[in-house]
């Protein structure tokens, strides 16, 4: 998805940054498990569920997604392995991703390690940190874990505690939730900008801030607002294009995601349409089973002629 993904950055790059930073430019990372009971099938082991709060058997599929303009391109899908003969964990696949997207991104003459990237608490790791910087990514916000303890102040405690205590402001100019800008220090990561907010009446939730420079709440939150696209890239495979239902094995397995992603691609390139333009994906993807045959629908809204079987 390189070429595609040039096709919406360069028009936006050459602009002002208030261009840019309207366009909700990120690269936004998390990892998704898909329920899974074959013992034949790869990649399939036990891995801790967000959804189910629990251990469950499946396959967990790491992905990198750019958002641009309210939309999610997927760049870089990779199902993790849990054995093998190296000890492989996630925050190496993660580098190797991003450095093999830095590359190609490179030979097309777009410079990634400007766009901020975004991730869950799981990602939170002070080599990981590091090892971002030196690839040269700067603007880094990440989620943070309710058992880290920070010194705000001449206080000490840890982040559940602080949630209680800080006083969120009501929302402001460029942030629609009640949030809480301040500078902290740990003992992890040393002095670093904390964001608190608060995303419902009852939660409350921070974000770390990991770039290489500081940064405004606005800016903190505008970026992060963008995460919520990967979950819902996330959803639509797994309730729309019925992921669970892959069943080929060995390399089967990325043939089958592929041919998940391509439908998910060829929803969005649908919305593009005048006619599906005010659909969501669930409602063109029924609308196409309901009123169109699949070869003649291909033939009117794309150019270019191909067998379909």
């Amino acid at each position: 998805m390189v070429k595609q993904a040039i096709e919406h950055l360069k028009p936006v790059l050459h602009k002002s940054a208030a261009t840019q930073s309207r366009a909700g430019m990120t690269l936004s990372i998390d990892n998704s498990v898909i329920d899974r009971f074959g013992k034949l099938l790869r990649c399939t082991w036990s891995w801790l569920s967000g959804r189910h709060h629990d251990i469950v058997r499946g396959q967990d599929l790491l992905g990198i997604v750019l958002t641009i303009n309210h939309i999610a391109l997927p760049l870089h899908l990779l199902f993790c392995p849990k054995q093998g003969r190296y000890n492989t964990n996630k925050a190496d696949l993660l580098i190797f991703m991003l450095s093999h997207l830095k590359t190609a991104f490179a030979l097309e003459g777009v410079d990634i390690t400007k766009i901020p990237l975004t991730m869950d608490s799981w990602f939170v790791s002070q080599p990981l940190r590091q090892r971002l910087h030196r690839l040269g990514f700067t603007k880094i916000i990440i989620a943070g874990k309710s058992n880290y303890t920070f010194t705000i102040g001449d206080k000490k405690q840890n982040a559940p505690a602080w949630k209680k205590a800080l006083i969120l402001h009501d929302p402001t100019w460029g942030i629609d939730v009640p949030s809480c800008r301040v500078q902290g220090h740990s003992p992890t990561f040393g002095s670093l900008i904390l964001f608190f907010f608060q995303k419902s009446t009852t939660r409350s939730y921070y974000l770390m801030n990991f770039s290489q420079e500081s940064m405004r709440g606005a800016e903190i939150w505008h970026i992060w607002k963008q995460h919520h696209l990967i979950e819902c890239f996330w959803k639509s495979l797994k309730s729309i294009f019925h992921i669970r239902s892959m069943q080929l094995q060995g390399d089967g397995l990325y043939t089958s995601l592929l041919i998940k992603v391509l439908a998910y691609l060829l929803a969005l390139r649908m919305k593009t349409q005048r006619e599906f333009s005010k659909l969501t994906i669930t409602q063109i993807m029924r609308h196409l089973s309901r009123h169109h045959d699949l070869r003649d629908f291909m033939t009117t809204h794309f150019h270019d002629t191909f067998s379909i079987t």
